[in-house]
């Protein structure tokens, strides 16, 4: 796997906060409503969010979009140990994963398990289906457990 480029961020004062508070809770928060509530002129916010995009601070804006109202019932979390041979294969396993419609994230671990999976799928059938044809019949995995979301919360770092 491939290791990720220290980056270098700007730091951050108490309007930059701010910014990256409101726009946690309202991403779809207008640049003149943003101002308003930092207390700054637009023209300023407008270059600070720019600014805080173009570092990397932000990372993107995009919808979050809930998976029952496609459709898919179950979300499951699956734990991917790889097997002890397998270890240079770990980009090729992340990138497997990353292009599977199903998963909906890949968390790359340090720790018992390799990676844990988050699949979005119709139901137990499709989960099972999964676990079966892209992680147990891969002759990279060593095990997999899996575990079914009931409920979730997800916060944010600034949340």
């Amino acid at each position: 796997m491939e290791s990720k480029k220290i980056q270098n961020y700007p730091e951050l004062d108490e309007i930059d906060l701010a910014i990256l508070a409101q726009l946690s809770g309202n991403g779809r928060l207008s640049n003149a409503d943003l101002a308003q509530a930092v207390g700054i002129a637009a023209s300023t916010c407008l270059g600070r969010v720019r600014a805080l995009v173009q570092s990397g601070v932000i990372l993107g804006f995009q919808a979050e979009i809930s998976p029952a109202a496609l459709g898919l019932e179950l979300e499951a979390l699956i734990s991917v140990t790889l097997r002890a041979g397998a270890r240079a294969n770990l980009s090729s396993f992340m990138n497997q994963m990353r292009d599977h419609p199903q998963v909906t994230q890949v968390f790359f671990l340090g720790g018992t398990e390799d990676f844990i999976v988050h699949v979005a799928v119709r139901d137990s059938d499709e989960v099972r289906e999964f676990v079966l044809e892209q992680l147990s019949s891969n002759q990279s995995v060593a095990n997999t457990r899996t575990n079914i979301i009931f409920d979730h919360y997800h916060k944010g770092p600034l949340g």
